[in-house]
């Protein structure tokens, strides 16, 4: 099959593509023929050699797939050759070919095209998990999604519009706001412009925020406690503006902030298995009836790919980088 590789670790010129052999899928695996591929920010850190791939996973770029089923492994059910399917996987989605535990693996909802359906699994799994799962987010609280023109972040600003939440939200430009409020959010606050932790005082008239969904990190670490009120919730999930503070543990303790960290692509696949399973019950039924809907930025052919990083690296994107496979 052909696959999309990293020659050496730098910058987007070092993605080739090359022949590699089949994968073959094992007990509880699925083959799938992908259609199209999501790209993320982990893509970027792996093609840079900082993220290196789990043990035992493919080498080869790319967390979430969309395709057809094109073989089973021993002892899958409930699954059939030719089905459309979109899953998370720990990596080789930028090949045309792609094993993954059958698990992980949802059905592609009849109306949908193959790359509406990739421009789910990393978003949409990891913003339930972020808001709910870690966040524990509930009706009536207030919640600051930072980063929220990304993946991610228009994932995040929908799910939570949908239990009743007040949505406030960070973001880099006029048009990324503008793109978030359209999505729900209640008010927007432009981060290169204005100190958000200020902003967030001002708009929650000093009361705070109940969570925050946080992929930048250390940047953020100290204005993000001025945003939390007491007893509030901040789960980073991203290291964007570095990975290392200087804590101040009487605040944590005097105020009763919880923070939590959170990673998909090195979980143990029974984890993983119970977010899809979530996931299945709770939002696809919304996801197929258009109450909520991945955002996609752009759609690039897979002879592109680097385009793509590009793109991304520029923060130019709102929603989802979709590569289209041949």
């Amino acid at each position: 099959m052909k696959a999309i590789l990293v020659d050496k670790p730098g910058g987007p010129e070092v993605l080739t593509f090359a022949e590699v052999p089949d994968p073959e899928p094992g007990p509880g695996q699925i083959l799938i023929r992908v259609r199209a591929a999501g790209i993320n920010r982990a893509d970027l850190l792996q093609r840079r050699g900082r993220y290196p791939s789990p043990p035992g996973e493919s080498e080869i770029l790319g967390l979430e797939v969309a395709g057809e089923v094109e073989a089973l492994g021993p002892g899958v059910a409930g699954v059939a050759p030719r089905d459309r399917v979109f899953a998370l996987v720990a990596g080789g989605g930028y090949a045309d070919k792609a094993v993954v535990d059958h698990r992980l693996a949802l059905p592609i909802p009849a109306r949908w095209s193959f790359v509406q359906a990739a421009a789910v699994p990393e978003a949409f799994f990891t913003a339930q998990e972020v808001l709910f799962a870690a966040g524990r987010l509930q009706a009536g609280e207030a919640v600051l999604i930072h980063a929220a023109a990304s993946g991610v972040g228009t994932a995040a600003v929908q799910m939570a519009r949908q239990v009743r939440t007040r949505v406030l939200v960070t973001a880099g430009t006029e048009r990324k706001i503008k793109a978030v409020l359209e999505l729900g959010a209640e008010a927007g606050c432009l981060y290169k412009e204005k100190d958000f932790a200020s902003w967030v005082e001002e708009v929650t008239r000093k009361r705070g925020v109940d969570l925050i969904a946080d992929p930048v990190g250390a940047a953020y670490w100290e204005r993000n406690f001025r945003c939390l009120r007491e007893g509030g919730r901040l789960v980073v999930y991203g290291l964007l503006g570095g990975g290392t503070v200087s804590a101040d543990l009487w605040t944590l303790m005097s105020r009763r902030v919880t923070v939590t960290g959170l990673v998909m692509r090195s979980r143990a696949p029974e984890e993983k298995a119970e977010i899809v399973r979530r996931f299945r019950m709770r939002w696809l039924p919304l996801l197929e009836a258009g109450v909520i809907r991945p955002v996609i930025d752009s759609v690039f052919p897979w002879e592109a790919v680097a385009d793509a990083h590009r793109r991304m690296e520029a923060n130019e994107n709102v929603g989802k980088i979709v590569l289209e496979v041949p």
